[in-house]
């Protein structure tokens, strides 16, 4: 498999990536960020996996049942033919709580004849360290290591145990089912339980995309978008993570690897913001508990990324056995980046609470505590926008003066004044427009460079960065302003490579970056379509969905040459700038009908 394609399948406790052939690859349990159940994504020999094996007579096609997170394998050779329907089972108990346990089903579905296929079920439990046994019990097959700390995994079947276990040949002649458990079950699954599982876990998700607005344009892209967004959100505590797997590197055997199963208050902010755009208020309203539960203390101040269930410490280890995503080594668990100094997190945070107060000013429970991480915000920022730091892309070298973290340090202010206003909290207005001004005057006077005519990297620096490019979505700068399309232009002239972004150009820790960073297109994107190069915009755009996997999924990163996916996956980043520039085409369209409409 020479591209990432993969589909996922979660339940927004934990997920799992299966392969365009139907072979689990990837799988941590009982939750995102445990130890992995199989992991032949990240190792080919010993990682492990769950594969369905059929004849090479077979065709096999793969697509989501229609706006949910239920996903459909097919295989076919004509005259005989299954289908593997694959899913975490998530829906509403009788009293309103998520069934959401830490489980994966695949329900065989019989079509016609009498197809075949072999299991190879080969699970390497605790990242495959040592030795996984796994044996053929009455109800069950459970698999189990003691090697680095006791743990098991329980597969429940229709199907012969001891035929999946041998790999001998099954022959489908009625449905069926798997499910792999990483508690055992009390009630003995059986294939009616089974089937009422799916039918309940694709109603809930049917329920879930039936509360996401309808787009003219690109509508189809959002939903499953928006499908993946969620399946990233973490229920019990509200985190949303960056992505599902750790060390797919951003190019294939270099070191650029690292682990994304945490919630970056970068990335979770960006994504909340967006969802709360399309309606979903529940996962923004949850994600704002989970920043509160943080700080405890009005004068702590925030880490840039913390573990799912509230962690913060993040040790970074590598695991040496594995041999990497193909052959890139290390293997990282962990993340060293969470002791890094990010001045933007302030900004992103403050940007996020004052869209959920402007939408639900009404309803929101928790506003005295945002009022009061409001004020420490503001305070933070007061004290620290003039130091330098790591910036957006985590530089672990020497700090800078990185223009995107002055702006969002901007952006912190300008929200906590619109937030006082909300709240007629006007008592600290005044002081705070004066440090907004002089945040922007520093700006436009030490980013800006005229020898290269546009913003830059850092202050003095003569590079440039895409990240500058969001000055106009946060509303620092007009998208007409001639600076801006200058700026626009002349990243577009230095850092896009047949229409993908490198996000900088010059040496960082690791040298000098050889892939294009997906959500730098997506920007770069809209503001060609923001300063009136629509056209071009439109035609980068879906030049851009056509590198997708086979699903619609990206990860964080594409190969300028080959176009493969690289990275992280799937990765939120990504598909959170994919919805923002659909919905400003889609508006865009909408607009120009009602215009012409009128006329």
């Amino acid at each position: 498999m020479d591209n990432l394609d993969y589909g996922i399948i979660g339940n927004c406790r934990s997920a799992a990536l299966v392969s365009k052939t139907g072979s689990i690859d990837w799988c941590c349990l009982p939750e995102f960020d445990s130890s992995s159940v199989f992991a032949k994504l990240l190792d080919e020999k010993i990682g492990g996996s769950f594969e369905i094996k059929v004849s090479e007579d077979y065709t096999i096609k793969q697509r989501y049942k229609k706006n949910t997170a239920v996903l459909i394998t097919k295989f076919s050779d004509g005259k005989n033919a299954f289908e593997l329907h694959d899913f975490m089972p998530r829906y509403y108990n009788e009293n309103g709580t998520y069934h959401a346990p830490p489980e994966l089903v695949r329900h065989v579905r019989h079509i016609k004849g009498k197809p075949k296929f072999r299991v190879h079920y080969n699970p390497k439990l605790e990242y495959a360290l040592g030795e996984t046994s796994t044996y053929v019990k009455r109800n069950f097959i459970v698999s189990l290591t003691h090697t680095v700390k006791f743990d098991t995994i329980f597969l429940y079947t229709s199907f012969n145990k001891n035929a999946i276990v041998e790999g001998r040949e099954l022959e489908v002649t009625e449905d069926g089912y798997f499910l792999l458990g990483y508690n055992e079950k009390i009630l003995q699954p059986s294939s009616i339980k089974i089937y009422l599982d799916l039918e309940r876990t694709k109603v809930y998700w049917l329920n879930w995309t039936n509360r996401t607005p309808t787009y003219r344009k690109y509508n189809k892209q959002i939903i499953r978008s928006a499908i993946t967004l969620k399946l990233l959100s973490y229920d019990k505590t509200g985190a949303v993570l960056a992505a599902v797997t750790t060390s797919l590197p951003e190019t294939i055997g270099e070191v650029r690897n690292w682990d994304y199963r945490f919630c970056w208050i970068r990335d979770a902010s960006m994504l909340i913001k967006v969802m709360g755009d399309l309606g979903h208020k529940n996962v923004a309203s949850r994600y704002l508990q989970f920043i509160i539960d943080l700080i405890p203390d009005k004068d702590e101040k925030l880490q840039i990324m913390y573990g799912i269930n509230k962690e913060k410490k993040l040790t970074e280890e590598t695991l040496d056995h594995l041999s990497g995503y193909k052959g890139s080594k290390p293997v990282r668990v962990g993340n060293a980046a969470y002791k890094q100094k990010q001045n933007d997190i302030y900004g992103f945070l403050m940007d996020v609470i004052y869209a959920q107060l402007a939408k639900f000013s009404t309803n929101i429970d928790n506003g005295e505590e945002l009022w009061g991480i409001t004020k420490g915000i503001v305070w933070i920022v007061s004290r620290h926008w003039q130091e330098p730091d790591k910036g957006i892309w985590e530089f672990r070298e020497e700090d800078r003066h990185f223009t995107f973290s002055k702006v969002l340090c901007w952006v912190a202010i300008d929200r906590a004044i619109k937030v006082a206003r909300i709240l007629k909290k006007t008592r600290k207005i005044e002081a705070w427009t004066k440090l907004e001004q002089e945040i922007k005057k520093d700006i436009h006077e030490n980013s800006w460079n005229e020898e290269v005519n546009a913003f830059t990297q850092s202050y003095g620096s003569t590079h440039l960065d895409a990240s500058v490019l969001l000055m106009e979505t946060y509303g620092f700068i007009h998208a007409k302003d001639p600076k801006f399309v200058r700026t626009v232009l002349a990243i577009e002239k230095d850092l896009s490579n047949d229409g993908l972004l490198y996000r900088y150009k010059n040496k960082d820790d690791f040298g000098l970056p050889s892939s294009s960073f997906t959500i730098c297109t997506f920007w770069f994107i809209n503001s060609l379509f923001k300063i009136g190069e629509e056209e071009k915009a439109m035609a980068h755009f879906e030049k851009l969905l056509s590198y997708s996997n086979h699903l619609g999924l990206f990860s964080e990163d594409i190969d300028f040459k080959t176009k493969r996916l690289l990275g992280n996956f799937p990765q939120a980043y990504s598909h959170l700038a994919l919805i923002e520039c659909a919905i400003n085409f889609s508006t865009k369209h909408t607009e120009e009908r009602i215009l012409e409409s009128m006329r």
